[in-house]
């Protein structure tokens, strides 16, 4: 749903405040109010989170809120389920005002997305072309209503899609 009537600039967004815990996306411009994630949506990334860990990733590469600037027609930020940073992305991070991977760093390894109700044209299209135009080189769709994970694997400009 969108929230304002006028176009926002990413940095207006980024200092937006409605004085609620309501998360927002911005999308070419508009404030969309994000649904209220499930618990099981909550569930998936807290798992993925711990599992990453345990493999050895370094916590510090590992975001759950952060937000990525991608190209829209006008400024577009999301916010996906669970990020894997780079080193150089996470350096770029450390001390910054806002958790936002801007436009001037690298893309992160790695974006999770875990589909919500009535939210998959966002997750499975929408998102996908922001992706792959910030050649982003893994991007992880968990559906739990599908009971399907599609993973995307950035190969010479594309994605390339398995479906598990």
């Amino acid at each position: 749903m969108s929230v304002a009537t006028k176009l926002m600039t990413l940095e207006e967004y980024l200092n937006y405040d409605d004085g609620t815990d309501t998360r927002y996306e911005l999308v070419n411009g508009e404030l969309i109010a994000m649904p209220p994630e499930s618990v099981l949506n909550h569930q998936i990334a807290s798992f993925l989170f711990a599992s990453f860990l345990q493999l050895g990733i370094l916590y510090y590469c590992l975001s759950i809120g952060a937000q990525i600037a991608v190209s829209g027609y006008r400024a577009t930020a999301r916010q996906p389920d669970l990020i894997v940073l780079s080193e150089e992305v996470a350096t770029a991070l450390e001390g910054a005002s806002q958790d936002l991977i801007t436009h001037d760093m690298p893309p992160p390894q790695l974006v999770v997305e875990v589909v919500s109700p009535k939210q998959e044209n966002r997750d499975y299209r929408y998102k996908r072309t922001e992706y792959v135009a910030r050649q982003i080189p893994e991007y992880w769709i968990v559906d739990p209503i599908a009971q399907k994970i599609t993973v995307l694997e950035w190969v010479d400009g594309l994605y390339e899609e398995m479906v598990y």
